[in-house]
């Protein structure tokens, strides 16, 4: 197991300034964990349509490297689709909100502890999409995603009728996510948090500090068990509750990455306070 200094000790008010040396991780001590959608990526009107920045890969391949491996995207998409949003690159993953996990670049991805929603139940939450042409459905095998960005005006609609089906069968191991324009609806018993707990039991991240970044709803099982792991948070657009700072937006975030890659590997007594 690696030591991990005890290196913070005087928190102090500044909003975390990607670019600069404000937070700068011991690459070889660390393990960086990385949402996707909304922290990596800017959001786009369909799931599909997100784009990696040019020099992103290469500064995730580095990064991954200098980790020695110990870099992961923690995501609720599946792995099929992350692998095709990053073809040709892989990396290790955290897909489905902890359903499906993949430890290294070579292994093959494996579920974690989380059964698939009965397709009779995922079939009457899907049939919600029919209510409009902008309602985008998403089948990940483990869950089901209705995007609305499209058609906006309809969100109040969907979780209605999300609800009624939710209050008919009360006893269905699903749980209900809102996110940014979308409703995921997932089996029970498996969350982000659970996910990256799983993967913090690995080589080659057992024994390092995790540093997650994340921005969505779905990303606050992760910040609130981050302390607890002596880790550490940031959010992405807005101050989460419990997180040690902030970023204003993904190409902040891209930007500290890159920057991870030239300062000089110490961490700093400025990183944020936790912000509650």
């Amino acid at each position: 197991m690696k030591h991990v200094p005890n290196e913070v000790s005087d928190r102090t008010a500044n909003k975390t300034d990607a670019g600069s040396s404000a937070f700068v991780p011991l690459l070889d001590h660390c393990a960086l964990l990385l949402d996707i959608d909304g922290t990596l990526l800017e959001l786009a009107a369909t799931p599909s349509e997100v784009k990696v920045p040019a020099g992103l890969d290469s500064t995730l391949r580095e990064l991954h490297a200098r980790t020695d491996g110990a870099l992961a995207l923690v995501s609720g998409r599946s792995l099929e689709d992350i692998d095709r949003i990053f073809a040709p690159m892989r990396l290790p993953i955290v897909g489905g909100h902890g359903a499906e996990m993949r430890l290294s670049v070579d292994n093959e991805a494996v579920a974690v502890h989380a059964p698939p929603m009965d397709k009779d139940l995922k079939r009457r939450f899907a049939a919600i999409a029919q209510l409009s042409p902008g309602i985008l459905l998403e089948d990940k095998g483990y869950s089901i995603a209705l995007h609305y960005r499209l058609a906006p005006m309809f969100e109040r609609t969907i979780y209605e009728a999300v609800s009624a089906i939710r209050a008919d069968l009360r006893e269905a191991p699903v749980e209900i996510m809102p996110g940014k324009a979308v409703c995921e609806i997932k089996h029970s018993g498996f969350t982000k948090a659970t996910g990256v707990v799983e993967l913090m039991r690995h080589e080659p991240f057992a024994g390092r500090r995790p540093i997650f970044l994340g921005d969505d709803v779905t990303d606050e099982t992760v910040f609130a068990i981050m302390p607890g792991m002596n880790g550490i948070s940031f959010s992405v657009g807005r101050h989460a509750h419990g997180v040690d700072g902030y970023f204003e937006a993904p190409r902040d975030v891209r930007a500290w990455l890159a920057n991870l890659l030239e300062e000089k590997q110490t961490l700093n007594n400025d990183l944020p306070k936790r912000r509650d």
